[in-house]
C-alpha cells in the first residue's frame, strides 16, 4: 500500500537553511547536496519493517537486494547477484558479487544472504503482526512457526550457503513471482553484524501496532548501497552521504537530504525559491505553476497503480452480487478521472494496469447508470435509498488518487442518485485509517488504492485475492485457487492465460470497483539531471547530478 505517515514539518527558513549548509566532511567534501521533499518522514529505516514509499524512498539509496529493477522499468537485473537460476522452481541459487562490503566493513557473502532470510523467516511474537512484516507475509506467507492459524504456512523452507559466493533458497512449492518479488526493498540484504549490535529484533505492539525497541531502525541502518545513512532528525531531515566505497558506479552527490513536506502546496512552493531541488506527489491543480516556471520541469512516473473502492462483503446486503453491480454502475468513474486527474488518469476496468501481462479488455464492463443501479436494488429485494457507510482518508495524497476528498464528494453524489444513502466517514490515512481498511472496519465501501512493487500480476491479484482478506470479507474458492495455480506456474504463455481468465473471475464477482490508473507527476529544478522515475515509486538517487555543478 506504500503508506504515508504525517509528521510535523518545519517552518521554510529551516529548509533554506538546511539547502545552504556545507556538504559533509571527508571523500564527499567538494561534491553536491541534493535535496527532495517527499511528503512525510519515514516509519523506520530497517527494511524488513516497513512498507511505505516514504521508508523505502530512504532505504532504496542505503540498501540493496539480490536483484533490483532496470531504472525506470520493472525489468529484473541484476543487484547484489550476479547470475540466478531454478531448475525446478523451487530451489534458487544465487551467484553472488565478490568484495563488497556492508557499510560497518561486514563482509558481503552468501552467510549474510541466509542471515537475512532467517531472520524474518524465524521472526516471532510481535513481528508476526501484519504492522511488522506486511511484505514478507505477502510474498512468503508465513513463518517457521505461525504464532496464528490466520497465517498461512511459509512459501520459504531455507537458505544454504554453498561457499562464500554462493547462496540457494529453497522454496515449499514452486512460484513464478518470487524472484521479481525480491526487489521490493523488504528484502534488501543487512549487515547481520549492526542488525545484532543494535538490537534489530526487538520490538512490541502498542495499541495494535508494531514499535522496534532497539536502535537499528532509527539510527543504524546499514546496508551496500551508495549511499550512507547519517543522521534522522524526524520532522526535519534525513541524512545520507556518499559511500566512497561502493562497489559499483559512486554517487556524484556528496549528500542527500530527504525532507518530509506534507502539505502539497508547501512542497511547490519550497520549490519555486529553491528551497529544495525535487519534489514527489506534486498534485494535478498544481502542474499548471511548475509548467510556467522556466527554472523547473516535470517528470512522469510511469502508471502502475490501481484506485478503487472496496466492497466489504462481510455483511449484508453486499454480501449480493445485485447489491454489489449496484455500486458498479452507481460510480461516477468516468467523471472523477475526468475532473480530477488532469489528464493524468485512465478509468480502470480490472485490478492490474493494462501494461502487465495477464489483462484483458474481455472483462465485464459497469459504465454510469443510475437507473440500472436502483433496477438491481430493487431486484435484491431492498427498499430505496438504500444506506451505505462511505470511508474515505484525510491529511493524505497518493499518486493514484491525488485528493481523496474530491473522490469520495464525486462518487458518494452519484451513488445518491443511483438509489443509495451515503453516511459519510473519514480518518487520518496513518494509522488509523489504512488499519482500519485492512481490518475490514472502514465502512461498507470506501476508497483506497495500491502502486505496484515489481511486475507480475501476482503483486495486484494475488496481493488483493489470492487467500481470505478482512478488508474484502469473501471466500471465493475459484478465484483464491485460480490465482495461487497462476502464481506457481512457470509456462509464461500459461500464466497470460490464467489471469486473464482470473480478471474476468474477479469483475464477475466484484469484490470492489476499480476505478483509476494515474501517471504521477514529479517536479525539479531544470539543472538537476539523471532522475529516471520509476513505476513502483522508489527511486535512485546515485545517478543525480547538477548541470553545471550545484
Amino acid at each position: 500500500m506504500r503508506g504515508i505517515v504525517t509528521r510535523l514539518v518545519l517552518p521554510f527558513v529551516a529548509v533554506a537553511a538546511l539547502a545552504a549548509v556545507g556538504t559533509a566532511g571527508g571523500a564527499s567534501k567538494a561534491l553536491p547536496t541534493f535535496v527532495f521533499a517527499g511528503a512525510s518522514d519515514p516509519t523506520y529505516l530497517d527494511p524488513a519493517l516497513v512498507s511505505d514509499g516514504e521508508s523505502f524512498r530512504v532505504t532504496e539509496q542505503v540498501f540493496e537486494s539480490l536483484v533490483s529493477l532496470k531504472p525506470g522499468s520493472t525489468l529484473v537485473q541484476p543487484g547484489l547477484a550476479t547470475k540466478w537460476g531454478s531448475k525446478n522452481g523451487k530451489d534458487w541459487t544465487f551467484q553472488l558479487r565478490h568484495g563488497v562490503k556492508f557499510h560497518d566493513g561486514t563482509p558481503f557473502n552468501a552467510q549474510a544472504v541466509c542471515y537475512n532470510f532467517n531472520r524474518q523467516y524465524n521472526f516471532t511474537g510481535a513481528f508476526q503482526d501484519a504492522s511488522a512484516t506486511y511484505y514478507w507475509q505477502t510474498v512468503f506467507l508465513g513463518f517457521h512457526h505461525n504464532a496464528s492459524s490466520d497465517l498461512s504456512p511459509s512459501l520459504y523452507k531455507g537458505c544454504t550457503a554453498k561457499g562464500q559466493y554462493t547462496a540457494v533458497i529453497h522454496l515449499t512449492k514452486k512460484s513464478s513471482s518470487f524472484l521479481p518479488a525480491l526487489v521490493i526493498s523488504s528484502f534488501a540484504i543487512q549487515s547481520p553484524t549492526a542488525l545484532k549490535k543494535y538490537g534489530a529484533n526487538q520490538g512490541e505492539l502498542r495499541n495494535g501496532t508494531f514499535y522496534p525497541t532497539g536502535t537499528y531502525a532509527f539510527s543504524h541502518p546499514t546496508g551496500t548501497g551508495p549511499f550512507k545513512f547519517k543522521s534522522w532528525t524526524v520532522g526535519e531531515k534525513v541524512e545520507l552521504v556518499r559511500n566512497a566505497s561502493y562497489w559499483g558506479k559512486k554517487p556524484k552527490l556528496g549528500r542527500v537530504i530527504i525532507r518530509p513536506i506534507s502539505n502539497n502546496t508547501a512542497r511547490v512552493q519550497a520549490l519555486q525559491t529553491g528551497e529544495i531541488n525535487g519534489a514527489d506527489l506534486i498534485q494535478p491543480q498544481d502542474i499548471p505553476t511548475i509548467k510556467k516556471n522556466k527554472n523547473l520541469k516535470l517528470l512522469n512516473r510511469p502508471s502502475f497503480n490501481v484506485a478503487y473502492v472496496t466492497i466489504n462483503q462481510s455483511h449484508a446486503p453486499f454480501n449480493k452480487l445485485a447489491v454489489r453491480q449496484a455500486i458498479a454502475f452507481g460510480l461516477d468513474r468516468a467523471s472523477v478521472v475526468k475532473s480530477f486527474y488532469a489528464g493524468r488518469g485512465q478509468v480502470a476496468q480490472e485490478f492490474m494496469p493494462p501494461q502487465l501481462f495477464g489483462w484483458t479488455n474481455k472483462v465485464p464492463k459497469y459504465p454510469y447508470n443510475p437507473a440500472k443501479a436502483k433496477a438491481l436494488l430493487k431486484k435484491a429485494g431492498l427498499t430505496l435509498p438504500v444506506p451505505i457507510e462511505f470511508w474515505y482518508p484525510t491529511n493524505v495524497s497518493r499518486p493514484y488518487m491525488p485528493n481523496p476528498k474530491l473522490n469520495f464528494e464525486a462518487f458518494s453524489a452519484s451513488l445518491e442518485n443511483s438509489g443509495f444513502k451515503v453516511t459519510a466517514k473519514s480518518a487520518p490515512w496513518r494509522p488509523d485509517y489504512v488499519k482500519h481498511v485492512n481490518d475490514g472496519t472502514a465502512g461498507d465501501i470506501n476508497l483506497i488504492g495500491w502502486t505496484g512493487d515489481f511486475g507480475d500480476p501476482d503483486n495486484f491479484l494475488g496481493t488483493f485475492f489470492k487467500t481470505y482478506s478482512p478488508q474484502f470479507g469473501f471466500h471465493n474458492n475459484a478465484i483464491f485457487k485460480i490465482l495461487s495455480q497462476a502464481a506457481a506456474e512457470t509456462n509464461y504463455k500459461k500464466r497470460i492465460k490464467l489471469y486473464q481468465q482470473a480478471n474476468v473471475l474477479i469483475m464477475k464477482f466484484l469484490p470492489g470497483v476499480p476505478y483509476a490508473h494515474s501517471t504521477p507527476a514529479l517536479a525539479f529544478q531544470k539543472k538537476v539531471k539523471g532522475y529516471t522515475p520509476s513505476p513502483v515509486g522508489t527511486d535512485p538517487f546515485s545517478p543525480v547530478f547538477f548541470a553545471g555543478g550545484q
